[in-house]
């Protein structure tokens, strides 16, 4: 899979070097993977959770091919942190959209 704004990656673990070594696992199983649909990505990452548009951010949107995006969000490193996403199974394209520690992503969604 290409990972497209990786660089979120690197600011979160220059901020919370404990989740690093997280991150860098997450990031060599991703871009060495080629999945097809989230059941085959759950082999690989079984606690990814899918999260419509409007329940996580109400930035930017990125159309899906039947018009309605998704987020998956990935649990890091035992829960250090949580890694949200745009997968374009189609594409083999991850769109990194938001890495948060485990605390900021509950307040996040505690506002909705």
């Amino acid at each position: 899979m290409k990972i497209v704004y990786g660089r979120k990656l690197t600011e979160f673990a220059q901020r919370h070097p404990n989740a690093r070594s997280g991150l860098e696992h997450w990031f060599r199983l991703m871009a060495q993977g080629s999945f097809r649909s989230i059941v085959e990505m759950r082999q690989t990452f079984p606690h990814a959770d899918i999260r419509k548009e409007h329940s996580i951010y109400s930035g930017r949107r990125v159309p899906y091919s039947n018009r309605e995006t998704k987020y998956t969000v990935f649990n890091i490193g035992g829960n250090k942190a949580r890694l949200t996403a745009i997968v374009q199974y189609e594409f083999q394209r991850v769109i990194i959209e938001k890495v948060e520690t485990h605390a900021e992503y509950d307040k996040s969604n505690k506002r909705r």
